[in-house]
């Protein structure tokens, strides 16, 4: 009586041992700290489950038998299989890998949001002050924090918390801020039917971790692109700048007669009407001390550049491009070229094979000149697709072999060239000829016999005014330079060039089209030298893919998928069900 009592013992004191530790993983579980208390629950059933194990075994010879190693593999194998998915859970929290296979990537960032939020130089914390939490925008934010851990949101509610609403001058619901140190920025007012843009968070955390505002100049007083919104108009064009955190003037030459100190870039954007000649030569000034130009020239017209452009190895052909490759797509005819093929440069390296058109334009013929790299940034598909037509008034676009010229057509390029201004520095000279050699009396010479070495000048000659046994004086310290100013007195520095032929696909209506605003804001910030600035495709918008169906088509489509198809189906049985009969 006493053996069975003691096994029933060890048996209710095996069975306390998964009790404790049921009890130790409970406790941590609800009270999410695993302190004492829990751990000791947890030990404390470990060792009894294990000391129970082993007098079980002791007892009855339990760990030999067949059935005893078999349900102990089963169990080895289902420990190691949690093992297993609990590695897996781990590396899942603690490293993020998705796919995005929607067509425009809406569930990722672009790469300038990525870029720019990867090389966060302080912390950055985004503010929604609204009552509703909408999955879409804290998956953007989520894709955002992601990136950088300096990057942080909150949801506020602005009557749980009126203090902190109060200090960001909330006055609507789904206000989000921007916070980064002692800066606050208003990003947008989001609600059921607008909600967080990418597009405009990117470009306000951009505003807000730049340190520096580039001056950036439109020139008008030509015929150019107006900078307020009308037809034709760049206004988009501008508000983009704005949102990269560059400031626009209009600039007028014929005024001013020299561009500022403070011009960034100046660009040239459509003019009708030829410049005057002092205005090129203050173009050509500021791009002799290190400026950078935009040039947007369409055809049909003669701004009178090619003085300039002739620098720099750029001719302005006066053929219109004409593209028939993307007629049917873009839907503007073959005078607007498609381009999907770009150059290997910083404003166009993330562009792929995305599409831009550029309606009404004009080729450009570029030539090596000495100190000048070009780049070639858009190009025409190879010919019968695009050619250079020279009847500009035909309706009908042919391809005449003596007067047009084959693609591919260049639409624009990118050029730098190295600037050495003069040197500020007194550079050492030699003094002026002697009487005795030049013939001359200088006012200023000394009264001194100067010390002779042979003529510079003369290289080894006799001079007809001298004796061949007289050597060549000295001169005094007036004028000839004996060296070039040594090299710290040289600042080399970079001008830039962009020359685009055309300057529609930056007006209001196209700007915001495939890559179109992409060239142009990419070409500037190059232009500006702002490199810390992210070049790459600015974000995506998502695309309406909705299927818009007349009342007819919705008829068809019912009377198709209730009646006849269930008919055609039911046909085909009662056929195979008679031949088989």
């Amino acid at each position: 009586m006493k053996i069975v009592a003691k096994k029933k013992l060890w048996k209710y004191l095996f069975w306390l041992g998964p009790f404790l530790i049921t009890v130790g993983l409970t406790v941590g579980l609800v009270s999410e700290q695993w302190g004492l208390i829990p751990l000791v629950f947890i030990i404390a059933g470990i060792v009894i489950s294990g000391l129970g194990i082993i007098w079980q075994s002791y007892q009855t010879n339990w760990w030999n038998r067949r059935s005893t190693q078999a349900g102990t593999n089963a169990l080895v194998v289902t420990l190691a299989i949690l093992a297993i998915l609990g590695l897996i859970n781990f590396l899942g929290t603690r490293y993020h890998l998705r796919a995005d296979l929607t067509e425009s990537q809406l569930f990722t960032l672009a790469p300038q949001s990525r870029q720019l939020v990867s090389v966060l130089a302080q912390p950055v914390k985004v503010w929604v002050f609204d009552i509703n939490q909408n999955p879409q925008d804290r998956e953007l934010l989520e894709n955002y924090q992601r990136q950088s851990s300096k990057f942080k949101y909150e949801y506020i509610n602005p009557e749980a918390r009126p203090g902190l609403a109060e200090k960001f001058g909330v006055k609507n619901y789904g206000e989000v801020y921007l916070e980064s140190g002692d800066k606050r920025q208003l990003v947008q007012t989001i609600n059921e039917n607008e909600r967080l843009s990418e597009i405009r968070l990117t470009s306000r955390l951009q505003q807000l971790t730049n340190l520096t505002t580039a001056k950036v100049y439109l020139l008008q007083g030509h015929g150019e692109r107006q900078l307020s919104a009308g037809k034709g108009a760049m206004s988009q064009a501008v508000q983009g700048l704005g949102d990269k955190n560059f400031t626009t003037a209009p600039l007028n030459l014929a005024e001013t007669s020299k561009v500022p100190q403070d011009a960034a870039v100046v660009i040239v954007a459509g003019p009708k009407r030829e410049l005057f000649q002092g205005e090129v030569n203050a173009l050509q000034q500021y791009l002799n001390r290190g400026g950078n130009l935009l040039l947007m020239i369409d055809p049909n017209t003669d701004p009178k550049l090619n003085s300039l452009l002739q620098e720099w190895g750029v001719r302005l052909d006066n053929r219109l491009a004409v593209d028939v490759s993307g007629e049917s797509v873009v839907g503007r005819g073959p005078a607007a070229p498609l381009v999907t093929e770009y150059g290997q440069h910083p404003i166009t390296k993330d562009f792929g094979n995305g599409n831009s058109f550029y309606p009404i334009s004009r080729p450009l013929e570029i030539t090596s000149v000495p100190g000048v790299e070009a780049t070639p940034l858009l190009r025409t598909k190879p010919y019968p697709s695009s050619w250079a037509e020279s009847d500009l008034q035909s309706e009908k676009l042919e391809f005449n072999p003596d007067k047009d010229l084959k693609g591919p057509l260049t639409l624009g390029v990118a050029l730098t060239r190295k600037q050495i201004p003069k040197s500020t520095s007194t550079p050492q000279a030699l003094p002026t000829p002697s009487p005795t050699t030049q013939g001359k009396t200088s006012p200023n010479s000394s009264a001194k016999t100067p010390q002779v070495l042979p003529s510079p000048t003369t290289q080894g000659k006799t001079s007809p005014n001298s004796s061949a046994k007289t050597p060549q004086v000295l001169p005094s310290p007036t004028t000839t330079p004996l060296s070039p100013p040594t090299s710290s007195s040289q600042t080399t520095t970079e001008s830039r060039l962009v020359v685009l032929g055309n300057s529609n696909f930056a007006t209001d209506g196209l700007f915001q089209q495939q890559l179109n605003g992409d060239v142009f804001l990419n070409s500037v910030t190059w232009l500006s030298k702002q490199d810390q600035q992210p070049l790459s495709i600015r974000p995506k918008e998502p695309k309406n893919r909705r299927i818009t169906l007349t009342t007819t088509q919705a008829n068809l489509l019912i009377v198709s998928s209730l009646l006849v198809l269930p008919l055609i189906g039911l046909s085909a049985a009662v056929i195979i069900w008679w031949k088989r009969r």
